[in-house]
């Protein structure tokens, strides 16, 4: 028996397919194309015919939310960040996956730190490590030209990055930086990852002290050197490969098409550092199986398959996530190549400040993102006083913080099970 695709008034759910098909809500590679290649490609081979849900970070909890409310559920595995999957466990939504855990690293070799992640700070394995990733910079050869004298790219600072912008704007007449800071864009989690980070060594705590004044009154003398057209650019491989954009920062798996497209033509680099170090973002992305799943024999054999090294390899060259599995890599283009030596410079940095996911709002990570991209707008496009728009969003992000009951994740000093401060 077959049931259709239904939404229903709510936007939450999906009736289901039959029990041939194996369901599996994802957050991640819901891009259109990306979404195509799982289905055609990453799955080609697996053991079941494997529904693939793309489904928005911004609803995923309140679509498991309801989904767990089944007595038996449709969904038999999810694919989320750690971040993301935290919510449902904090509720008792994942089921433990000690033993498909022992006997997946009976045959292949995962990263040891990312399978400790997917304990999720107890002792049961709720998730199983699929891929990771982080946000790094491309620049089109062209523009190292106007490289300051003496910089390494791969260990720029944000005011070398400053003077690269304004000696390419000088020299062509146009903002040759650019920014993922459209609507589908992840400038949020620059603000996180790079910039808080590097500026302040924090991203909470940090957010409003006179560290924080600076970092946005540099940001916005910067910005006069940055693509005006940054504020619609949600992926930056396009204007990448155009060549309206020579300089850009962003998540590897969106600036890889551009990698793939033309690799004689850019050179991949971590993010610039600041005062506090270089920020970056390990981003770690999981398997589990909802606790009212209905088949978790095939939720099993899906995972089984996702995280087969020849799988992760096939994830890396289409999607642009490295595995956490030992694969063989050698075989892949020199896009691919590029990036995964971009993203090795990333991790290896000698000052490099690891900033975590907000993986403690749970439910309010979209109402936290949005208080960067807000205080952005306010300082850097509309101008406004750099001292008030941190008073006024500090405020509300504390209050946020607090609601949550959330304590301070890293690069931010710990707090004990107190909601972390804002200062």
């Amino acid at each position: 028996m077959t049931f259709k695709k239904l939404t229903l008034a709510t936007g939450l759910f999906i009736a289901c397919v039959s029990h041939a098909q194996t369901n599996v809500v994802s957050t991640q590679m819901r891009p259109v194309e990306e979404a195509e290649k799982v289905r055609t490609i990453i799955l080609k081979g697996a053991p079941d015919a494997v529904n693939f849900i793309p489904e928005d970070g911004n609803t995923y909890f309140t679509r498991m939310k309801a989904e767990l409310g089944a007595a038996q559920g449709k969904v038999h595995a999810t694919i989320a960040l750690d971040g993301e999957l935290s919510p449902v466990n904090q509720i008792g939504g994942l089921s433990d996956l000690d033993d498909l855990a022992k006997k997946l690293s009976s045959n292949r070799e995962f990263s040891g730190s990312a399978m400790d992640l997917g304990k999720m700070g107890g002792a049961n394995q709720r998730f199983i490590p699929l891929m990771t990733n982080t946000f790094q910079m491309v620049a089109n050869k062209k523009a190292l030209q106007y490289l300051p004298a003496g910089a390494n790219i791969n260990a720029l600072t944000y005011v070398q990055l400053r003077d690269w912008a304004k000696a390419m704007k000088d020299a062509t007449g146009e903002g040759k930086l650019g920014f993922p800071a459209g609507p589908k864009g992840l400038m949020h989690r620059y603000f996180q990852a790079s910039f808080y980070p590097s500026h302040t060594g924090g991203i909470v705590r940090t957010f409003k002290n006179a560290d924080a004044e600076k970092a946005w009154a540099d940001f916005r003398e910067m910005w006069a050197y940055v693509n005006p057209r940054s504020t619609g650019y949600g992926f930056m491989e396009e204007p990448l490969k155009t060549g309206e954009v020579w300089v850009a920062f962003d998540h590897t798996a969106r600036l890889l098409p551009a990698l793939n497209d033309k690799p004689a033509d850019f050179v991949a680099f971590p993010a610039p550092s600041g005062i506090k170090g270089r920020g970056f973002m390990p981003v770690i992305v999981g398997m589990s199986i909802p606790k009212n799943a209905g088949d978790k024999a095939a939720a099993e054999r899906v995972i089984d398959h996702m995280t087969k090294p020849t799988t992760q390899a096939l994830i890396l060259k289409e999607i642009g996530f490295f595995p956490v599995v030992k694969s063989d890599l050698s075989q892949l283009s020199p896009g691919v190549q590029m990036a995964s030596q971009g993203m090795g410079a990333v991790f290896s940095a000698k000052d490099g400040r690891a900033s975590l996911l907000p993986v403690q709002l749970g439910a309010k990570g979209g109402e936290f993102n949005k208080l960067y991209v807000d205080t952005f707008t306010r300082i850097v496009l509309r101008n406004e006083d750099i001292k008030a728009v941190l008073g006024e969003q500090g405020k509300l992000m504390d209050a946020l913080i607090k609601e949550a009951g959330a304590p301070c994740w890293a690069p931010d000093a710990g707090s004990g099970t107190a909601p972390c401060p804002v200062q």
